[in-house]
């Protein structure tokens, strides 16, 4: 089970993007990192295909989940687990101790 997922809204802890937040679009677990809407941005080239035009994009990088921390009423906060009533594991934030998700 994964403390970062898809759809959750996270702060940038360091690095150039520092203090900025953003939906995380892709979790990739064997790399540990994340693709972040709006953070991280680099220019790339981009060959003329059927649907794209030619040109220089600007595109998310993957960040580090290292450099990221999910964000419970606009502050980071760590992630743990712990068993709910019913049996399933739940994920709890650390700085205010409520249920993340269901």
């Amino acid at each position: 089970m994964q403390k970062i997922r898809k759809g959750d809204n996270v702060i940038v802890l360091t690095g150039k993007d520092k203090g900025r937040t953003g939906e995380v679009l892709k979790v990739m677990p064997k790399e540990n990192r994340a693709l972040v809407s709006g953070v991280n941005m680099v220019r790339r080239h981009q060959r003329q295909t059927q649907t794209e035009q030619a040109g220089i994009i600007s595109k998310e990088a993957p960040i580090h989940l290292s450099n990221i921390a999910l964000a419970v009423d606009g502050k980071p906060t760590r992630v743990g687990f712990k068993i709910s009533e019913d049996g399933s594991k739940v994920r709890v934030a650390k700085r205010s101790g409520e249920v993340i998700d269901g």
